[in-house]
């Protein structure tokens, strides 16, 4: 087995133990102890956040996407093996969410960015239908400013066809290109299709230091 099919093997392993919702987060206050690595999904609202968790950790209903877009304003937590928290930020980018709410959402997650030392990663979520938005652009500086690693998720790769599935790669590629904080590898995934979510499980167990295998 060479060391990618070993990396595909282990992160099959972390994700096949249990995973358990444990707290949901409206306030900073509220965010439990640094005791354990934690990588985070962000997203625009609708990019496909909560399929993207089942997906990975095989639970049908483990996180639960909001029937109204832009409505979940809380950092979900889920402890996966009791090894490393997965953070479910809440997602951005919903039109007709008010102003207030917008800012509010900045407020909240650009502090728990800059204040969770435990935070190994962001996996910023694109949909592979429409590429790159203003708001991901926004985030993306947002993330850079906090200094902390983003790798992109494009989502939904079964919607689009081939041609537009690979321009907008490419456009995703060039842009992070301009982020200082931007991990260089894209990662393609369809929850729907179960494609690409072992590769998204190997990037978490290399980041949780898991040995599993």
């Amino acid at each position: 087995m060479d060391q990618h099919e070993a990396q595909l093997a282990a992160g099959r392993a972390l994700f096949a133990k249990t995973c358990t919702f444990l707290i949901g987060c409206a306030r900073l206050d509220q965010l439990p102890a640094h005791d354990k690595v934690e990588v985070a999904f962000a997203g625009r609202s609708n990019v496909g956040k909560s399929s993207l968790i089942n997906g990975l950790t095989r639970r049908r209903d483990l996180a639960r996407a909001s029937a109204t877009p832009g409505r979940t304003q809380q950092i979900n937590y889920f402890d996966l093996a009791d090894t490393v928290y997965l953070v479910d930020l809440p997602g951005y980018g919903y039109a007709q969410a008010p102003e207030k709410q917008v800012k509010s959402w900045n407020e909240l997650v650009f502090t728990y960015l800059k204040g969770r030392p435990t935070l190994r990663r962001v996996f910023l979520l694109i949909d592979s239908r429409h590429g790159v938005t203003k708001k991901d652009e926004e985030v993306m500086t947002m993330l850079d400013k906090a200094a902390v690693v983003f790798q992109v998720v494009m989502t939904k790769c079964d919607k689009p066809n081939k041609t537009e599935l690979t321009k907008n790669r490419a456009a995703v590629e060039a842009a992070i290109k301009k982020h200082t904080a931007a991990y260089p590898e894209v990662i393609v995934t369809s929850s729907q299709k179960d494609i690409g979510l072992d590769e998204v499980r190997s990037q978490i167990a290399e980041l949780a230091g898991s040995s599993i295998g």
